[in-house]
């Protein structure tokens, strides 16, 4: 070996040892993350809209909440049979998309037994429907701590509803998520309701703009505190302004959501990072053609993939 290949030889060794100390890896690849949008930002779209447009703008999954504006999706003409179910489900394996998490409207916070009962009747049309379509996940709210009634006994309403949609979803391989939003969204809250139901079909959605708009606690503390119960993401970017809440694209507000977003990514979350843009609720906002296809861009674009 002359001289000049024996120096060049002993600086790439001293290198490659140096990379495998400090654990870098040359063939390491950034992971893609798992994106999915919430159909609440297509209120207009039909199904096949819904399906052909996540697949052109390389999203992997879609978040059901609702078709047409028909938010009870056992109503919704593609859900409603068996037949109509099957037909669904190959129109999204064709397309290589997964349902990812279905939205109720089931809210546990009630304490009267006919409203209560009519809720959770609810998030058990919707996890039997999960089941048959083979998406993971339920959404249901807690919502509101109730004026006149304790908070600890809200409380405990919320984690014993979500119990007990655990339960009747057990073997089904449905999780129950309850979202962070409405009254509950402070860590400390948030955590003893999930220590209360205690059910490994019990889990989150971290809506991480839900709870620093009205918390100001830090996206990366409330991540560390709550990551094990987190099991789907909602994002979504805005401004507050005289407590009106404007909402953006990624990165266009001023919430620290690219801080959730690292929080996860960094710590190797498995799950879906699901846009949810408010147009159903705000139809002044900009159209889901335009928000939907830059969300993966700004996604991809922060991740350096």
């Amino acid at each position: 070996m002359n001289q000049i290949y024996r120096r060049k030889f002993l600086q790439d060794t001293a290198l490659l040892i140096s990379a495998a100390a400090v654990g870098i890896s040359f063939s390491e690849k950034k992971k893609k993350p798992l994106l999915s949008f919430s159909t609440l930002g297509c209120p207009a779209w039909t199904f096949t809209q819904i399906v052909d447009f996540a697949a052109a703008n390389k999203y992997d999954g879609i978040e059901m909440r609702g078709v047409l504006k028909q938010l009870d999706l056992t109503k919704c003409t593609e859900f409603n049979s068996a037949a109509n179910i099957k037909s669904t489900r190959q129109q999204m394996a064709d397309k290589q998309l997964k349902f990812v998490d279905l939205g109720s409207s089931c809210t546990l916070h009630f304490a009267d037994k006919a409203e209560r009962q009519k809720n959770l009747d609810e998030g058990k049309r919707f996890l039997d429907l999960a089941a048959a379509i083979q998406c993971p996940n339920v959404r249901v709210y807690p919502n509101n701590f109730i004026k006149g009634q304790e908070k600890t006994q809200t409380m405990q309403l919320i984690s014993d509803g979500l119990f007990e949609l655990a339960q009747y979803a057990k073997g089904t391989g449905v999780n129950v998520l309850m979202e962070t939003h409405g009254d509950l969204v402070y860590i400390a809250d948030i955590k003893k309701i999930m220590q209360e139901a205690k059910h490994p079909q019990v889990g989150l959605v971290w809506d991480s703009a839900n709870m620093y708009l009205e918390t100001s606690e830090s996206p990366e503390l409330a991540y560390q505190e709550l990551k094990s119960y987190i099991r789907h993401a909602h994002i979504k970017d805005a401004k507050k302004t005289n407590g009106k809440i404007d909402f953006y694209f990624l990165g266009e507000g001023n919430l620290p959501i690219y801080k959730a977003i690292d929080a996860m990514y960094n710590d190797g979350y498995k799950g879906y990072y699901s846009f949810e843009w408010e147009k159903l609720w705000h139809p002044e906002i900009a159209e889901p053609e335009l928000a939907l296809a830059d969300y993966p861009k700004k996604m991809y674009t922060h991740l350096g993939l």
